[in-house]
């Protein structure tokens, strides 16, 4: 869930939906400049729905111990610090089915979800305020992950897949293009305000790699310097719902305000940077 605090209200976004606007993303990344990645149908499944196994969990949304709305908000962007609040086993379970679903229909899909689990988990996460206890259940979740890969680049092997897109290199930039298009849902899920850029320098068609500087503009413009989409002026709506902070009393409150909440549609634009 990506939350956005209004006056009087939250704007909530459900982790499939967010998937679902990387996808977008995804679909319109190409230009003079940019090339997608290939094998870009797989990819695409990774993208879109690397978030699948949040269905359930966001039905049934919960509330942090302060009594807001648990979910990743701009406080966050950079960060991922929120062992604190959530059940390890609970969240473990959830990213590892992110991974399992994706590999019973699509297995290179579920390559590079769990790779985006991986990094989430390690890299971009802060673990120091792990246990003990749970340093070695996140350890032991980490090395289950990396295990599975191996074992569904074999299972992609033997069914004859091509074998170039199963080098290092290729699944990197597989993996890479995900976390690109992950990184600008977030920022544009959580309406960012300040100077930023998407995850991992993307290559070019002339062989060069480049930072994708984001810049907000204010009122749901945002530019992209290089431009790596389609059309410039490029528009998206983003599907919120509303829930009021009156509802936020109690747990049982808030998910019976979350099933009957208001939609809300906002418009975001992407523009180039003017020469």
């Amino acid at each position: 869930m990506i939350r956005i605090e209004e006056e009087d209200s939250w704007l909530l976004l459900g982790h499939c939906a967010h998937a679902n606007l990387a996808g977008e993303f995804a679909r319109h990344w190409k230009n003079e400049c940019f090339l997608p990645p290939d094998p870009f149908v797989h990819i695409l499944d990774a993208v879109s729905r690397h978030d699948d196994s949040w269905g359930d969990v966001d039905a049934n949304p919960v509330l942090t111990p302060e009594g807001n709305p648990s979910a990743f908000s701009s406080e966050l962007v950079g960060t991922y610090d929120a062992f604190e609040e959530i059940d390890l086993d609970d969240y473990l379970r959830v990213r590892g089915e992110a991974t399992e679903k994706a590999a019973a229909r699509d297995p290179y899909a579920g390559i590079l979800i769990s790779m985006h689990t991986v990094n989430l988990l390690t890299e971009q996460a802060d673990l120091s305020t792990l246990t003990p206890d749970e340093a070695k259940i996140h350890s032991a979740f980490i090395d289950g992950q990396l295990k599975r890969q191996q074992e569904l680049i074999v299972l992609l092997k033997e069914t004859g897949f091509v074998e170039s897109a199963l080098s290092e290199t290729a699944l990197r930039r597989g993996f890479e293009f995900l976390q690109a298009c992950d990184s600008l849902s977030l920022l544009v899920g959580v309406d960012f305000v300040e100077p930023s850029q998407l995850r991992h320098a993307q290559p070019m068609r002339d062989g060069e790699k480049a930072i994708i500087k984001f810049t907000p503009q204010g009122n749901g413009v945002f530019e992209l310097d290089p431009f790596p989409l389609d059309e410039v002026g490029l528009s998206f709506e983003i599907p919120y719902v509303r829930v009021p902070k009156t509802a936020t009393v109690s747990l049982e409150a808030y998910q019976a305000a979350y099933r009957v909440a208001e939609h809300v549609a906002k418009k975001i634009t992407f523009i180039a940077k003017t020469k």
